[in-house]
């Protein structure tokens, strides 16, 4: 406010002078809170000078390398100076060059809770127990070392060298499955790492897992195409899935079919890339008649083999995929399963078109459910495929024959029953039934010359037939088999017979005819049950019929039929009553007895003459 107004140091440093102008050194007016604040600062300066002091030692120590020295010097220092986060990161860093990671790392410790933000103490607490982890794995003690590794890898979770180490004492100690979950979960946030597919390959190989081991391998080299340890270990497998390959081989010749499906199954998981095992392995379950496993392999080697390099293994598997829907059919035909058997059969021929084999088993479903028609259908289709299959023919005459049989049983189609009578004689002359029913048919529309010519044929091929005996001594009354076939009407017979069979290619006796419906036809017939050599069995289109079962279907039919006719005749009702009957009227009382009642009776006498005499 004033010109002449001076500050209070002015003030209080002329007072000070006046002061000591009136007492001179003497401090007794001296303020109480002076004193303290002397003394503090005294105090102060002190202990900064120590630690200073004491902390200068303790570097020079570490410049020589005098790390016990320089330990105690930075713990005098932190006893002066604990909150010098510095100090503890002196301390720590002299520890670990002592290889006292313990100590070290609570340094660190400290030094991270008085500066929470720092980032390199946390890295470098992490390193440290890295370090122990790896003094301790070094020593064998595997189990310390990964609670080591595991602080280190708590602190650092990105760092990679700390997880490896991590496995690796896990693989030491035995706990292998702890260690694929965690090479597992290390795959899933590294993709592109080939050294951890690697890993994860030969952890599933320890644990016979060979198929995920494979595809841990080929990831791996996918990444890494030259790496070394993957190219070793996909020989190991493949070699092994080879060896495999080569024991069920011989297994499935011995035919040991169970012992080679499990070979070829390891070869699978050692290479489970390779398709010729997968069609190995479907020929097997197909003759074991595991057909639905044998389908889902053919289709995965259709699926794997697409391409120019495969042509000849897609048209393998086509063909076994082919076969096996066949030889499905066929296991559900002869368990009556005929609707099943014709849903494959239509699956097989979607994909063959030009089997005929195909067909005739499709017939003979169609056969066994009654449906002739459409038998006749594709038997027609297989015989424009191979018009020479002898047992074509031989299909053909049943339906017809069972046609006839049909129309001859509703008793009012005898013409058209002669018809297919006709007609399965023309295929097949060389059955005695057929001609045994035509006789039947004829005779029911009174054609017998026919008739008589039909059951002579007959009896020439096969004179075991009892069913024509009844119908010859009918046609021919009062006369033996022995005359009839001895007679002019019989050597015709013999005659036209020999021609048809002839015609046929079924001659083979002409003297006898016997001609034995249970047999096959002759070995030089062409049929469809017989392969080229041994090694086509299994590659052939398995019939559902036989020839052989084609004349028991025949027999069983006959004998069908005698048993209905034995049935008719030993279950008919009796021509005696055992019923209730009506009793006698009663003679009325009142009714008088003839005038003649004691008369006795005598027999009336007969003379030379037909005629009776009364009295």
């Amino acid at each position: 406010m004033f010109s002449t107004a001076v500050s209070e140091e002015q003030l209080e440093e002329a007072r000070e002078k006046s002061r000591r102008r009136l007492f001179g050194s003497s401090r007794i007016f001296e303020l109480e809170e002076d004193k303290k604040d002397r003394l503090e600062l005294c105090g102060r300066s002190i202990i900064e000078l120590r630690a200073a002091e004491h902390y200068g030692r303790g570097v020079e120590a570490v410049s020589k390398a005098d790390w016990e020295r320089a330990v105690h010097f930075f713990t005098k220092t932190i006893n002066l100076q604990p909150q010098q986060t510095r100090l503890y990161v002196c301390r720590a860093e002299a520890y670990l060059q002592l290889c006292d990671f313990q100590s070290a790392a609570l340094n660190y410790r400290k030094a991270s809770a008085l500066e929470p933000q720092s980032e390199a103490f946390r890295l470098r607490l992490a390193f440290i127990f890295y370090l122990q982890g790896q003094c301790l794995f070094g020593h064998g003690r595997h189990l310390d070392a990964l609670e080591s590794f595991a602080k280190a890898t708590e602190l650092r979770p990105d760092y990679r060298p700390y997880h490896m180490r991590s496995l690796a004492c896990l693989a030491a100690i035995g706990r292998h499955s702890d260690c694929l979950r965690l090479v597992s979960k290390r795959i899933e946030t590294e993709m592109d790492d080939p050294e951890l597919y690697i890993l994860s390959a030969r952890l599933h190989k320890h644990f016979n897992q060979l198929t995920i081991c494979y595809h841990d391998v080929k990831a791996a080299l996918a990444l890494a195409p030259g790496i070394p340890e993957g190219r070793s270990l996909l020989m190991e497998l493949e070699g092994s899935a080879e060896q495999a390959r080569r024991l069920a081989l011989s297994r499935a010749v011995a035919g040991n079919l169970q012992e080679a499906l499990q070979k070829i199954n390891t070869a699978l998981e050692n290479n489970p890339e390779e398709v010729q095992y997968y069609l190995f392995r479907g020929t097997l379950y197909r003759r074991l008649k595991d057909f639905n496993t044998a389908i889902d392999d053919f289709i995965l080697a259709l699926d794997r083999s697409a391409g120019e390099k495969g042509k000849s293994v897609q048209v393998e598997a086509q063909r076994q995929l082919l076969l096996t829907y066949n030889d499905f059919a066929v296991h559900c035909f002869t368990r009556g399963f005929y609707e099943e058997a014709v849903m494959l059969l239509n699956k097989a021929i979607g994909m063959e078109k030009r089997e005929k084999g195909l067909y005739i088993n499709r017939g003979d479903c169609f056969f066994k459910q009654r449906e002739l028609e459409f038998a006749l259908a594709d038997y027609q289709q297989a015989e424009e495929l191979d018009p020479l299959d002898r047992s074509i023919k031989m299909r053909y005459a049943v339906v017809y024959s069972t046609m006839g049989q049909r129309d001859y049983e509703s008793g009012s189609k005898y013409i058209e029953a002669l018809e297919n009578f006709s007609r399965a004689i023309q295929y097949n002359p060389g059955v005695s039934q057929y001609y045994e029913y035509r006789a039947k048919a004829r005779q029911k529309l009174h054609e017998e010359h026919g008739a008589r010519q039909d059951i002579i044929m007959s009896l020439l091929l096969d004179p075991s037939n009892d069913q024509a005996v009844p119908l010859l001594s009918r046609l021919y009354p009062g006369c033996t088999v022995t005359d009839i076939l001895s007679s002019e009407a019989g050597e015709m017979a013999k005659m036209k017979l020999d021609v048809s069979l002839q015609a046929c290619g079924l001659y083979e006796d002409p003297s006898g005819f016997k001609r034995d419906p249970h047999k096959p036809p002759p070995k030089h017939e062409k049929s469809s049950e017989e392969p080229a050599d041994a090694a086509d069995t299994e590659n052939r289109i398995a019939p559902c019929i036989g020839d052989t079962d084609l004349y028991h279907e025949i027999m069983r039919s006959k004998i069908k039929i005698n048993r209905a006719v034995k049935c008719a005749l030993q279950e008919r009702r009796s021509l005696r009553s055992d019923g209730p009957r009506v009793s006698a009227l009663a003679r009325p009382a009142s009714a008088e007895p003839p005038q003649d009642a004691d008369r006795p009776y005598r027999w009336k006498k007969f003379n030379t003459a037909v005629g009776l005499q009364f009295r």
